[in-house]
């Protein structure tokens, strides 16, 4: 039987953000295996599963996605919400808006130096809201 559960993260500035145990604290006990589907309702902002170890990975991380995906660039057309949204939906499509990860033994099973990644694209915002499903 699949159980859901919507929660509001803590707002985040621009950049990567690890937030594996700010999610683990809004689950229920996880079953023995299973998944655990994350979907955040946010269309610029993603998730994604990055090395937790290194804080430069996170650094590099925003420093490629900006180059990647610059601001005020003359041929955006979708410009009224602020010079930093319409990278910020690009961003998102190209992170993507969830992530699936196993649940064995009662744990998520991340490898070694894996942790989930809030990817907040927006120079401000309030927390970004997520749908937690895990499906036994």
């Amino acid at each position: 039987m699949p159980y859901q559960v919507e929660f509001t993260l803590k707002p985040k500035h621009r950049g990567f953000h690890l937030i594996t145990n700010e999610v683990i604290q809004y689950l229920p006990k996880l079953p023995q295996a299973g998944l655990l589907h994350l979907f955040i309702k946010h269309t610029s902002a993603g998730l994604s599963i990055n090395e937790n170890a290194d804080p430069d990975v996170q650094t590099d991380l925003n420093a490629i996605f900006d180059r990647l995906v610059r601001e005020r660039e003359p041929y955006y057309t979708h410009t009224c919400e602020g010079v930093d949204d319409m990278p910020a939906h690009a961003k998102s499509t190209l992170v993507g808006v969830d992530v699936t990860i196993p649940i064995t033994n009662g744990r998520l099973n991340l490898g070694t130096w894996q942790g989930i990644y809030l990817c907040e694209f927006r120079n401000h915002n309030t927390g970004r809201k997520i749908v937690a499903t895990i499906i036994e």
